[in-house]
């Protein structure tokens, strides 16, 4: 799990990214994300419906698996950025690790959040 000072608090914020924020999808997860140079840390935050899993335990997890992708990728992230990352697929549940930090990089590299040694 992410530090808490990296996680998104209230729903302002997060619907201000959804209103304003611009969006990378990919097969399992769509990634929107704005810059905000006025925080000194990147949030996130991860977004499982219940049309994507019923089962809170597996939303969880869903939740759980991504953080951790995102935990070992922060430091390597330019800029700082409000990002939420929406799963539209179950299939994160049981997709590979492998696979799903490939997805995740390479979203993040088409957002542009990757600095040049990446």
């Amino acid at each position: 799990m992410i530090p808490v000072k990296y996680r998104f608090h209230g729903h302002g914020s997060l619907r201000y990214l959804f209103k304003n924020g611009e969006a990378v999808r990919s097969r399992y997860i769509t990634l929107k994300y704005i810059a905000n140079p006025k925080r000194k840390h990147s949030r996130f935050a991860v977004v499982v419906s219940k049309k994507v899993h019923k089962s809170a335990v597996g939303r969880n997890r869903m939740r759980r698996r991504l953080y951790e992708i995102i935990r070992l990728e922060q430091p390597k992230l330019a800029g700082v950025y409000d990002v939420a990352i929406i799963i539209t697929n179950a299939e994160v549940l049981s997709a590979p690790h492998d696979e799903l930090t490939a997805g995740l990089t390479e979203l993040f590299t088409r957002a542009g959040m990757y600095s040049g040694g990446h």
